[in-house]
């Protein structure tokens, strides 16, 4: 079964998907020996392990190449975000085509301007629903394996909550498998998305964002397919380095959490690597 058949199958059954936001090497074996059954290529979270902030500075080489190391380390499906495709239809086009290349079972489209802001930042502007159809259309002409195209809508901020949802149903109409309503702002929008929309809906779950606090309970008995978490790994990271750096500049020579060197290392496999080298004779004098 392919990873995108094998990802329409978990946002249609009645168990709630999640799928942590990984974006290296390192963050995609950790997840993969926590044995989750989706991932998500957080646009957000590459740019963080870039050093840039999240307002449309990545390229598509930059998140293609990102998606293609994490699927060396997770054989599950990977929503792959693509943020506004990275230009117009035809670069939509060849966006999909690119992620479908390296991995993606899932690509992820929004409907802002280009160069685009997190989700959860102010002055986001949006680009016209028809305009984002035919990212739509461009999208689903350019899948060949049955990938899924994620329609993501930054609409609440900018045009209000019945227009979010309206250009939702829109987007659904049109094609795409998958709804993201980003950032609602009240837990009673939180819970009517889902019965407005006639296909699977994602919920994006960022602590201190825009949206209230909520369950996982809450989600599935709201109508939600599945979660994203983008910030589930880069988030920890920025989180223990921050702690780890402050305790050096502090004077500790790290004194925190300890991982040795094969802990680390056997993560991201060195008994299978040293497995495959060949035993080596010893050398002569």
């Amino acid at each position: 079964m392919s990873d995108a058949r094998t990802l329409t199958d978990l946002l249609r059954r009645d168990r709630f998907l999640v799928a942590p936001g990984v974006y290296d090497g390192l963050s995609a074996a950790v997840a993969s020996r926590a044995g989750v059954e989706a991932a998500y290529v957080s646009g957000a979270a590459v740019s963080a392990g870039e050093g840039l902030p999240d307002i449309g500075l990545t390229t598509v080489t930059e998140i293609a190449r990102a998606i293609s190391v994490v699927r060396r380390h997770l054989d599950v499906p990977v929503i792959a975000d693509a943020d506004t495709g990275f230009g117009d239809e035809t670069n939509t086009f060849r966006t999909v085509r690119t992620y479908e290349d390296v991995g993606a079972a899932a690509v992820q489209l929004e409907d802002q301007v280009f160069p685009k802001r997190c989700g959860h930042l102010d002055d986001k502007a949006l680009i016209s629903a028809d305009e984002f159809v035919l990212k739509i259309g461009a999208a689903l002409a350019a899948r060949r394996r049955g990938t899924l195209i994620v329609a993501r809508t930054d609409a609440i901020a900018v045009e209000g909550f019945d227009a979010a949802i309206a250009r939702a149903q829109r987007y659904a109409a049109a094609g795409a498998d998958v709804i993201f309503v980003e950032a609602p702002q009240t837990l009673e929008q939180v819970a009517a998305v889902p019965s407005a929309i006639g296909v699977p809906v994602i919920f994006n779950v960022v602590p201190g964002g825009k949206s209230p606090e909520v369950s996982r309970e809450q989600l599935q008995e709201f109508g939600y397919a599945g979660a994203v978490l983008p910030g589930a790994t880069v988030g920890a990271a920025f989180n223990a380095m921050t702690r780890a750096m402050s305790d050096i500049a502090a004077g500790s020579l790290g004194s925190g959490p300890i991982t040795s060197p094969r802990a680390l290392f056997e993560a991201v496999g060195l008994d299978a690597w040293a497995a495959r080298r060949a035993p080596k004779e010893p050398a002569r004098a």
